[in-house]
């Protein structure tokens, strides 16, 4: 496929001391969102301009390729680690075999919004932290920005009043944590990255989603749905940016500076702008006609009874490889406070 990249150029200088001065040393970044969706929007369009302006970036030229255009999302880290790419967004999610304490914030456990659990799972996984040295540095790359979506809500294409309706349902699910929500709640989970949903959702392949109210849109999945709960936690999402260690390492100090201090200060400010926004995309999705409803009472019980069970089995199944998971769930706990 002929790759389109969106290139912003930044003048004169080197990489690497043994190189020209005058060469242009390229940054390729790459995810596999739509062009336009938010999250580029908010973190890597800020981010490359940021860097225009570094003094210490002279002499590199920056390509940003959307929408899978350098791979699937799955395969990402691998092309990080191997030097294809520079600088990637990676969802633990869709590399749970290598990553699999860091999909921890997407159990559906206690807290609301985006920033509570983003901060929690920051202060977990940036450079120094449990996670990092438990999964990112192994894997030989550094966290750069991340966030952990609003809660997920169940979106379908037909009608459901209570948790008994999407029994047998066929939903969309990422990550074992929502996988095994799902089994729980009688629910078919059906792994799939985002890029697919919408034809499969459009051909009946699956029958509803998991998904955010910010993500409904940018994917159109609105536009093919019917009903969805509001204010729950079936679970959430991870989105990280990484760089490999040894790219990081390669970069002059104040660059290497200037992208830690960016990591710190959009992590921040990202999940803060995303929860702002959720209630005009919520309006948007009510707007096609999507009707919007709290499970009730007896269901919210049956839902957090259901959401313990998972969080504390995920833990003990990681346990069991030997790679802590009970430790990692208490930390993000703990953090959540």
């Amino acid at each position: 496929m002929k790759l389109l990249a969106t290139t912003v150029a930044v003048a004169a200088g080197a990489l690497f001391a043994a190189a020209p001065a005058s060469a242009q040393t390229k940054i390729k970044i790459a995810d596999s969102f739509p062009v336009g969706h938010y999250l580029p929007k908010y973190f890597t369009m800020p981010m490359v301009e940021r860097l225009k302006a570094d003094p210490a970036a002279k002499g590199y030229e920056f390509e940003y390729y959307p929408a899978e255009q350098m791979g699937k999302a799955k395969d990402f880290l691998s092309l990080v680690q191997s030097g294809v790419i520079d600088i990637a967004y990676v969802a633990p999610g869709f590399v749970s075999d290598k990553m699999p304490l860091s999909v921890v914030p997407e159990l559906p456990l206690n807290y609301t919004g985006s920033c509570m659990a983003t901060l929690a799972y920051w202060n977990l996984a940036k450079p120094g932290g449990m996670l990092d040295k438990k999964e990112f540095a192994p894997n030989g790359v550094r966290l750069l920005f991340t966030i952990v979506l609003p809660p997920y809500q169940v979106v379908t294409r037909k009608p459901f009043g209570n948790l008994k309706d999407i029994e047998g349902m066929k939903i969309r699910a990422s990550g074992s944590a929502k996988e095994l929500l799902l089994k729980k709640l009688k629910a078919v989970p059906v792994l799939m990255p985002t890029p697919e949903v919408y034809e499969s959702l459009s051909r009946g392949t699956i029958d509803g989603v998991l998904f955010p109210f910010n993500s409904l849109a940018p994917y159109d999945i609105h536009k093919l749905s019917k009903t969805g709960t509001i204010g729950e936690n079936f679970g959430s999402f991870v989105a990280n940016w990484v760089i490999s260690e040894k790219r990081f390492q390669s970069l002059p100090p104040a660059m290497q500076k200037d992208l830690t201090a960016m990591g710190e200060e959009y992590t921040k400010k990202v999940c803060l702008q995303v929860e702002q926004d959720e209630a005009g995309d919520i309006e948007k999705i009510k707007a096609a006609g999507v009707k919007l409803t709290p499970l009730s009472t007896a269901d919210k019980a049956a839902l957090t009874a259901v959401a313990g069970e998972v969080a504390t089995e995920w833990g003990q199944t990681l346990d069991r490889r030997g790679k802590t998971g009970t430790e990692v769930l208490n930390a993000f706990k703990a953090g959540l406070k």
